[in-house]
């Protein structure tokens, strides 16, 4: 950079006409504000046009993984929130999916369906956020607006679920630290009824509006071939044509049970990523729906059962362990980590808010893992940033970074 900066300024002397075209070198980040997370590009400029450019990340290296190795299985559902935190339940949902697969636990039917309303309910938070700061971002904060508030009505049923809001350490291994109360299950209805049309409203002010298409059509597009290549999943693959979901290529937590669609583009674009990602907060509130209806139906004990039956990983009621031996001697066990973890190796992926999140767990039999790799949509998408920028205007860049919903948490792990 120092090389460039002495070569034009040798420069101003010479004649007219006899100056040598230069380009200019710009650090486009760490800072947060223009580029959605702490996370830095080395961008060479030919005026305003990107010539190359040059990811880095590590500025918020936190060391997830191995932290974890060091950890008893429940321990490591707070460090899940801190990956992808704008929709932290669904980390910490994949994270006792894949406890629980090791482990060989079945859960309840209202564990299932409890935990597709709190996943569905972070797609959406996950979404709102990722497509109202494209909106911001494009010059118009009234959408940004618009939505935020509901987000705060999400947070709102998750606190009454489990006491937090963004970084949520919700849920336990087997299900859940308590049953819904009413008030969750009020406020959800509330939701239900009054955000589609507020969504509604929100496309109105972007999807036909001449400025935002003007800023987001035939911008950082890729095609499906090279998005594939590059190994991307959820929003950003579905706009480039390829209708993979996880939710519907592999089910989990019952699934299969739920009737949605898959929403998918045709340019992998930035508009493209807008649409699909309002398409999907609709199908989530689709599927919640579902859910709340299939809550209904059952019946004895599958009614009121929100976890499973696993004394080794799930903390005993505090009044049992105050008044009863056996419930002690497990809240001991478990607080002081003490629980023994079968030998294995197992996957497993979820549809996080940005695509396929995936837990590799190895076991050899002790009390922590042997070793733990999560599987991060936005380090796979980020590697692609340079082709998707490369020959744009430096104005296209943020858009392009904002539509690929890039969270440095969920790169530094």
């Amino acid at each position: 950079m120092s090389n460039k900066v002495s070569e034009t300024q040798s420069n101003i002397n010479l004649p007219v006409g006899s100056i040598e075209k230069t380009t200019t070198t710009i650090n486009f980040g760490p800072i947060h504000p223009a580029t959605h997370g702490v996370m830095q590009n080395i961008m060479e400029l030919d005026g305003e046009k990107v010539v190359s450019a040059e990811q880095t990340i590590g500025y918020i290296h936190r060391a997830f993984e191995k932290i974890a190795e060091r950890r008893p299985l429940y321990q490591i559902t707070p460090l899940t929130d801190r990956l992808n935190y704008c929709s932290a339940p669904i980390n910490n949902m994949g994270w006792h999916l894949t406890c629980e697969k090791l482990l060989g636990i079945k859960t309840p039917k209202r564990v299932d369906y409890l935990r597709i309303i709190i996943m569905e309910l972070a797609r959406i938070a996950d979404h709102l956020i990722c497509n109202s700061i494209m909106g911001n971002d494009a010059g118009g904060t009234t959408g940004f607006l618009y939505v935020m508030q509901f987000r705060e009505d999400i947070y709102e049923i998750w606190e009454e679920v489990c006491g937090s809001r963004l970084t949520t350490n919700i849920g336990r291994i087997g299900g859940f630290e308590r049953d819904f109360n009413d008030i969750a299950f009020r406020k959800l209805d509330k939701f239900l009824i009054e955000y589609p049309k507020c969504l509604a409203e929100f496309e109105t002010l972007f999807t036909r509006n001449r400025i935002f298409m003007d800023r987001t059509k035939g911008i950082g597009g890729i095609s499906a071939e090279r998005a594939l290549n590059y190994g991307f999943t959820g929003p950003n693959l579905r706009a480039a044509g390829v209708d993979y979901d996880v939710r519907a290529v592999d089910p989990y937590c019952s699934y299969e049970e739920f009737e949605f669609d898959v929403p998918v583009g045709t340019t992998g674009d930035v508009y493209d990523r807008f649409l699909v990602r309002n398409e999907e907060m609709k199908q989530s509130m689709r599927i919640i729906r579902q859910a709340l209806e299939k809550l209904g139906n059952l019946k004895g004990e599958e009614a009121t059962k929100y976890h499973a039956d696993t004394p080794e990983y799930y903390l005993p009621p505090k009044d049992k362990v105050y008044t009863k031996i056996e419930e002690l001697i497990w809240h001991f066990k478990i607080v002081m980590g003490e629980s023994e973890i079968p030998a294995g190796e197992v996957y497993n992926a979820v549809e996080g808010g940005n695509g396929e999140l995936g837990f590799y767990l190895i076991s050899d039999g002790g009390r922590t893992p042997y070793r733990l790799h999560f599987r991060r949509p936005c380090f796979i998408f980020y590697q692609a940033f340079e082709e998707l920028v490369k020959g744009s205007m430096i104005s296209d860049v943020v858009m392009t970074m904002a539509s690929l919903n890039l969270i440095a948490g969920e790169m530094d792990a």
